[in-house]
């Protein structure tokens, strides 16, 4: 057993049942998208709890939430744990918000058995990671580490015409005592914890999963443009129906890109015709394109075949492509991965290696300063979903795990 700080695995739970309950839906999942009313009530509801501790709390222009314990040497960079509070819509309770609150009771379990580490220790809330209601996702880490401009990023709308910039200003206003962070200031270490959203770990009956790596993926935005027309006056062979054309294109698509092994991951997730009405030959749709692939050649050759292989199926329609992300693989520092190995196995928490098939905000911390991630099971491997599920005890052992690696990582110089 290690002789770090125990965590208080009954506070946890709790603390995930408050969370919970801001944007709780009927079926009992999440909807709380970025920035939204609920959003920015689960940064509050963060900030009730750090204040009785004495933890300064501090935003930055793109609205991550920094949430800090000193350390004795103000000289030295942080090392910080965390993750996102934003969900999909109609999501899950665990996706992201359990590693922001596994951070939260690992740094007060430290603060609560009164451990001087010489680096400060932070619980990071990166913002709109999920992308659901701003594009791209991992908006707040990319803009933090520099991988995507902060004011183009400030001026992105969501579906109402509201700009992300107006919300992390509400954000700020809710939060008036908060202190600025500048973007991109250093980071000494970040870990982050999340739910494996697999079957993987739940079939080998292990608790913790050291991630190795995550693969790369790109996504785009496809725009058909026909003619808009009278359903029952237009013969078909004046009509440019831009959702027969977009069927057309998807259907290749899907040909194009099987997979008999299974590896590669086409997925189209909107999908949608502007104005529509029931007796109007469509005269625009619009579909989006997620692919995901752990071989950065797959992915290349793969995603550069997109574009034409929509012009070659737009029939009289005319097409537009968008790539609006390109990431490559990514495989994290094997000395973080040991150190959860060696975390999880002085615990005798169950651990295996294992690689990630989502995107997440440690992607974009990696370019800043040593990361890594732990995933703990979720039942059945089901997330983005409402009825997904994470046991208690998983809960703690990560949040322990944290706790444990802060320490050794806050004790180095």
């Amino acid at each position: 057993m290690s002789s770090g700080p125990e965590i208080d695995a009954g506070r946890l739970w709790q603390r995930h049942l408050a969370m919970a309950d801001i944007g709780a839906t009927p079926a009992g999942g999440v909807h709380r998208l970025a920035l939204t009313d609920e959003d920015i009530e689960a940064h509050r509801l963060l900030a009730d709890w750090a204040g009785p501790r004495g933890f300064s709390i501090e935003l930055d222009a793109i609205g991550n939430m920094f949430i800090r314990r000193e350390g004795s040497d103000s000289s030295l960079p942080p090392v910080a744990s965390g993750s996102h509070t934003d969900t999909q819509p109609m999501g899950g309770r665990f996706d992201g918000i359990s590693g922001v609150l596994a951070a939260f009771e690992a740094l007060e379990a430290i603060d609560e058995a009164g451990i001087e580490t010489p680096h400060p220790i932070e619980v990071i809330a990166w913002n709109n990671e999920e992308g659901s209601r701003f594009i791209p996702a991992c908006m707040g880490s990319a803009v933090y580490a520099g991988a995507e401009p902060l004011d183009a990023m400030r001026a992105r709308e969501d579906g109402d015409g509201v700009t992300m910039g107006s919300c992390v200003d509400a954000l700020k206003a809710a939060l008036p005592d908060t202190g600025h962070r500048d973007l991109g200031a250093p980071l000494a270490a970040f870990i982050e914890a999340h739910i494996e959203q697999g079957p993987e770990l739940e079939a080998n009956g292990n608790i913790i999963g050291a991630v190795t790596g995550m693969q790369g993926y790109r996504r785009f935005t496809v725009a058909v443009t026909g003619e808009a027309s009278h359903s029952g006056t237009t013969p078909r062979a004046r009509r440019r129906d831009a959702f027969f054309a977009a069927m057309d294109m998807t259907q290749a698509l899907r040909a194009a890109m099987l997979d008999e092994e299974d590896i590669l991951r086409f997925t189209i997730g909107r999908f949608a015709i502007p104005g529509g009405g029931i007796s109007v030959v469509p005269g625009r749709a619009e579909f989006t394109i997620d692919m995901r692939h752990p071989d950065a050649a797959t992915l290349r050759e793969r995603g550069d075949r997109i574009p034409q292989i929509c012009r070659e199926n737009a029939g009289a329609c005319e097409v537009e492509v968008d790539e609006f992300i390109n990431q490559d693989p990514l495989d994290f520092p094997q000395a973080m991965i040991s150190a959860i190995e060696t975390a999880a196995g002085r615990r005798g928490y169950p651990h295996q290696r294992i690689y990630s098939a989502a995107g997440h905000d440690a992607r974009h911390a990696a370019a800043l300063c040593p990361a890594g991630m732990i995933f703990i099971p979720c039942w059945r491997g089901l997330s983005h979903n409402e009825a997904e599920r994470a046991e208690p005890e998983h809960v703690a052992a990560a949040a322990q795990v944290i706790a444990d690696m802060l320490i050794d990582l806050a004790q180095e110089r």
